[in-house]
């Protein structure tokens, strides 16, 4: 079938911080590819609806799928599955992706018809299976399927390997957009998939049903070898917890002579427990780290179930400094806090010298939090939940929150994107242009206009069309939380 995937517009973070290719859906492509379908993949980060609409008539694709790993694009893809539909009212319409997997019955009935079916779970290995479905019939028993009628008669099936199928990364066209910080262009790697710890607002253990899979060493050498850009980010949600693999995948890079420079996410207690694959990965060219500290203090920590302690945050700090990497870290500010506790915070992030980023505590479907904190929300609008905009009650007006939010993250602003902090990186800015790449540079001047108190206040006043469902209370009295699940727990 001739197929086209569609990966939706950025989010307001990405048009600041960071833009990264669509792996995802680069690995679904494949994966359809070597079931014999013609694919091609249009990425709305860097082209426009217009773009969009040219494709379809160009291409008269048979099938068209969204990616939906972020809530606050819903309403987009509500609305191009409408417009699919009208301009090509027999092809076959679907969405699939982490977010949508959690609440797919309740955003199928609202696409009124729009969407033939939303796929849970693993694109990978699920996708290629609803497509022959949707040829030859059958599309009830696909694993992980549900349709307008409600069916969803098998689970989600996991993927076996994560060696294949390699991401389709040459169907991905303006590849010099995607960036992460001063790593502009970069390209995105995944080496393992799922996370062993169950943070309260992640839903990274409850999608892949607690189980940690690993790319072999050399399928993921491979990969990063065939990668032309000169920066990489390993998107795994923690980096290096089995430090043997990460040990395994740098000697094959060492062998191979692979040099790029590398970014990286990972935990302050899996820093401290393996810091010598860190360093190994150092001199490979690892140069930034992104480090979820998530809060200051215990009582922070506890509440987020991060089962670290702010000692053991400090500890990991200084290790990443004696390393040489340069580190941003990641505070959630919770609504509750008042004036006080932002002074606090901008105080702190002034006294160190990492970047400091904060993101809103938000109830996402598949965290604890969400039956936790859900029945308090004050909206519904699935394009709040991105995790800049207050979702449940503040302690401090709306309007005064973001004014503190957006002060105490002007923060950031001078120590990484003033023109102070440019100065100090001019080579690197200097270097990137040479190239041609333009998104770091322009991120500098853009964050005032984007992190705009009165920007994200007004964005509670629009009209709402589509709404998150009202969540179902009853999940959170199960015993054993099975209904936090999307794949099955390894047992």
């Amino acid at each position: 079938m001739r197929t086209l995937l569609v990966h939706p517009s950025g989010l307001m973070y990405s048009e600041i911080f960071l833009r990264l290719e669509p792996l995802g859906l680069e690995r679904v492509a494949a994966a359809l590819r070597a079931a014999g379908h013609d694919v091609r993949l249009l990425d709305l980060q860097v082209f426009s609806h217009r773009d969009l609409r040219r494709e379809l008539v160009e291409f008269e694709p048979e099938a068209v799928g969204f990616g939906l790993n972020y809530l606050p694009n819903v309403p987009e893809v509500l609305e191009l599955a409408h417009r699919v539909k009208s301009l090509l009212p027999r092809c076959f319409v679907f969405a699939g992706g982490h977010s949508v997997s959690f609440i797919a019955s309740h955003v199928i009935a609202q696409s009124d018809g729009a969407l033939d079916a939303i796929l849970r779970g693993e694109g990978e290995v699920g996708t290629p299976l609803l497509l022959a479905a949707a040829r030859d019939g059958g599309l009830t028993e696909v694993p992980g399927v549900v349709t307008a009628d409600g069916f969803c008669a098998k689970p989600p099936l996991l993927l076996d390997s994560l060696d294949e199928p390699r991401p389709a990364r040459d169907l991905t066209r303006r590849r010099d957009k995607y960036f992460i910080g001063v790593l502009d262009p970069a390209a995105s790697v995944e080496f393992t998939r799922g996370c062993p710890w169950d943070c309260s607002f992640c839903s990274a253990w409850t999608f892949y049903g607690r189980s940690y899979r690993k790319m072999s060493p050399e399928a993921a050498a491979d990969d990063v070898a065939s990668i032309r850009e000169p920066g990489v980010f390993i998107v795994d949600d923690v980096a290096f917890i089995r430090p043997e693999h990460g040990d395994a995948i740098a000697a094959e890079l060492e062998k191979r002579k692979v040099r790029k420079e590398y970014y990286l996410e990972t935990r302050a207690d899996v820093l401290l427990r393996h810091p010598e694959v860190f360093r190994r990965w150092r001199r490979l060219g690892l140069n930034y780290m992104f480090l979820g500290m998530e809060a200051l203090d215990e009582q922070g920590l506890d509440l987020y179930r991060k089962r670290t302690s702010p000692d053991q945050n400090i500890k990991a700090l200084e290790l990443a400094r004696a390393i040489g990497l340069t580190v941003a870290i990641n505070l959630i500010v919770d609504p509750a806090w008042d004036s006080k506790q932002f002074q606090l915070v901008r105080r702190w992030a002034l006294s160190v010298p990492e970047i400091v980023n904060l993101t809103v505590m938000t109830p996402y479907p598949g965290t604890e939090i969400w039956h936790t904190e859900s029945r308090k929300l004050t909206s519904r609008d699935y394009r709040l939940f991105d995790i800049q905009h207050a979702v449940v009650p503040t302690t401090l007006p709306l309007r005064e929150f973001y004014r503190e939010l957006v002060k105490t993250q002007a923060v950031m602003n001078r120590k990484h994107l003033g023109v102070a902090a440019a100065a100090k990186t001019l080579g690197i800015i200097g270097r990137n242009l040479l190239r041609g790449q333009t998104n770091f540079a322009a991120a500098i001047w853009k964050f005032p206009s984007v992190y705009n108190a009165d920007r994200q206040h007004g964005d509670h006043l629009r009209e709402v069309r589509y709404e998150l469902p009202v969540p179902d209370q009853r999940a959170v009295r199960q015993a054993d939380r099975r209904e936090l699940y999307i794949h099955q727990r390894p047992h």
